[in-house]
């Protein structure tokens, strides 16, 4: 076999350095877009009457990225990263504009789903345009860096959303997204000079993506609303399960048929991709479970006001930062692995044994402690797992790979934060209702599910002692409960098979012999 190597006009130092400026641009859009909202939407749902709806704005938004995901992994991959990449940042700018001029909740819903359009190929392509120009071997420092955005997201946003909302106004959450979007659009017209995809005519597997589509919803809504908005038993819920089923059989059928599948099943012929794909779907139930009730359990729990419990979240979301680049750049700089989604994944399970098991006494800073081992662990664990995945395919197809993996993990991330919280609300209601003395302090409390942490610090100090000892013991135990699912990533990691990283991109490698193939 002969290879030769075609110059890497477009891998200049300079110039990837300003590709991946515009990248980490869009992973900013797409990141804070999930998180921005948090502190508006009190805000904001009051203000348009929607307080009903309100679950629909950052379910819609999870919704369509999720199904978008997938698709552009694929057609990134048949026609080639920059068209896909530009009209992703094109869709969100056009569904923030309609976010910042929404008149009502129905519009202000229709916005998060065109900006969810956009923003599952933001996330999807930037991680795979990286894989275009950077060696496995040197990939890691990037995705270090990758990963480092979200965790400065995920603090900044809620921040940034708080003070816009308070000093400036709740539509610039949306506004802020034109500037940033409009650098990124100019970083991918004048920066990406990528090769172009595998095919100029490709076969779209329509059937595939909606059925995939279907199913997606289905399952994303019986997460949603089941023991929420509607009994585990209801109708509506046994219907939605029934559907899912059903569309997840007809979608595995159509990619068995189709030319051109959104997601090959021969990808699950890859010991590795099998792996951390599961290993990644398990950490994304236990980190979404755990991280979108932290904030209120400490405002409930231990008093905090919205400004402190967003504090106390700092030193996760910091050592989220240092760990992911420190583990991007050990992989760079040795070229081992397998180590580290493993010591992740241990790291994620004492961070959530140490929360389950914290009472209202338990000193603040155990809290910090236990939330920064959290923290650490994800940060080592979450972007090693994609690297694996992308070196375990040839680049024709890594876009694929790429978002059928991420795919996987935020379905894990959808179910992890709607059970939890679905389980969690149950628990809350069953608990206080049992412990409270008489009619008299039931009366007191009102309405269990609508306790604010304002209310709480009003009410007399019996009754406040339950109230707040029966949120801890409502949420700890799930916590606690989520902590196997990391046991098992542990054990799932443990038989990974660690391959070389490629110090070459494979684009750029002509051979006489045709890349593994990931057809059935």
């Amino acid at each position: 076999m002969t290879t030769t190597t075609r110059p890497h006009s477009y891998e200049s130092r300079r110039g990837i350095i300003l590709l991946f400026i515009g990248l980490v641009l869009a992973m900013l859009l797409a990141s804070l877009s999930q998180t921005v909202l948090a502190a508006a939407m009190p805000t904001m749902v009051g203000e348009l009457g929607g307080v009903e709806q309100m679950l629909w704005v950052m379910t819609a938004y999870i919704l369509a990225s999720t199904i978008m995901m997938p698709i552009y992994g694929k057609m990134s991959d048949l026609i080639g990263r920059k068209g896909p990449m530009i009209f992703a940042i094109l869709t969100f700018m056009v569904g923030s504009v309609i976010g910042a001029l929404a008149p009502d909740m129905t519009v202000l819903i229709v916005a998060r789903i065109v900006q969810g359009l956009g923003g599952g190929g933001l996330i999807i392509l930037s991680q795979t345009i990286v894989a275009d120009v950077i060696p496995a071997r040197e990939r890691g420092k990037y995705m270090g860096i990758i990963g480092a955005v979200f965790a400065v997201s995920s603090v900044a946003g809620p921040l940034l959303g708080g003070w816009l909302t308070e000093e400036v106004d709740w539509r610039w959450t949306f506004w802020l997204n034109i500037p940033l979007g409009a650098l990124a659009l100019v970083a991918a017209i004048t920066l990406l000079h990528l090769p172009k995809g595998t095919n100029s005519k490709p076969k779209v597997d329509v059937f595939g993506m909606m059925t995939l589509a279907a199913a997606t919803a289905s399952l994303i809504l019986v997460a949603s609303w089941g023991g929420n908005d509607y009994a585990w038993t209801s109708p509506i819920i046994l219907s939605l399960i029934a559907a899912t089923v059903v569309f997840a059989v007809l979608f595995v059928f159509a990619e068995r048929r189709a030319a051109e599948p959104i997601i090959p099943l021969g990808l699950f012929r890859h010991r590795n991709f099998n792996l951390a794909t599961a290993a990644g779907l398990l950490i994304g139930v236990a980190m979404f479970g755990a991280i979108g009730y932290l904030p209120t359990y400490l405002q409930m729990a231990f008093g905090e006001d919205a400004t402190t419990a967003g504090i106390l979240m700092v030193p996760m979301m910091g050592m989220m930062l240092i760990s992911s680049l420190a583990s991007g750049w050990l992989v760079s700089k040795y070229g081992r692995y397998k180590w580290m989604p493993i010591a992740g994944a241990v790291l994620v399970a004492i961070g959530l044994v140490q929360l389950g098991t914290m009472t209202p006494e338990t000193p603040l800073w155990r809290f910090c402690i236990d939330v920064g081992l959290l923290g650490m662990g994800l940060g080592v664990n979450m972007q090693i797992l994609v690297l694996i995945v992308q070196n375990t395919f040839p680049n024709r197809v890594v876009g694929t790979a790429t978002a059928s993996n991420n795919f996987f993990r935020q379905i894990g991330a959808s179910l992890g934060s709607a059970v939890i919280g679905s389980l969690f609300a149950v628990r809350l209601v069953d608990i206080i209702g049992e412990r409270l003395p008489s009619e008299e302090a039931l009366a007191e409390v009102g309405d269990i599910a609508s306790l604010t942490p304002h209310g709480v610090l009003e009410l007399s100090a019996p009754v406040r002692d339950i109230v707040v000892h029966g949120y801890n013991d409502a949420l700890t135990p799930l916590l606690l409960g989520m902590a196997p699912l990391a046991v098992i990533a542990v054990i799932l990691l443990c038989f990974i098979k660690e391959v070389p990283l490629k110090t070459t991109v494979d684009r750029d490698i002509v051979s006489e012999a045709a890349p593994p193939d990931v057809t059935p």
